[in-house]
């Protein structure tokens, strides 16, 4: 995580959100008043995937017992009739 306070942040802020949109590594902003965080729109998205499958008992559990299946017991992903 880069860390920068908010004048530094100001004084280059595009290139600072190129690179986080580039490498999806966040930036902590410090100011007098607290921090913020900018991270990445696929960084952010890919949270909130988590904490909507964390926060469903039944996803979840889904989840955990396909990560125990040995990989050679999946179907290929060619294979599924999406």
């Amino acid at each position: 995580m880069t860390n920068i306070n908010i004048t530094n942040f100001r004084n280059d802020i595009y290139n600072l959100l190129e690179q986080t949109i580039k490498y999806n590594e966040p930036i902590n902003i410090s100011t007098k008043n607290g921090n913020a965080v900018i991270l990445s729109e696929e960084d952010y998205n890919n949270l909130i995937a988590t904490l909507e499958i964390s926060s469903n008992k039944k996803l979840k559990e889904d989840v955990i017992e396909g990560m125990k299946e040995k990989l050679e017991e999946c179907v290929d992903e060619n294979e599924v009739d999406w």
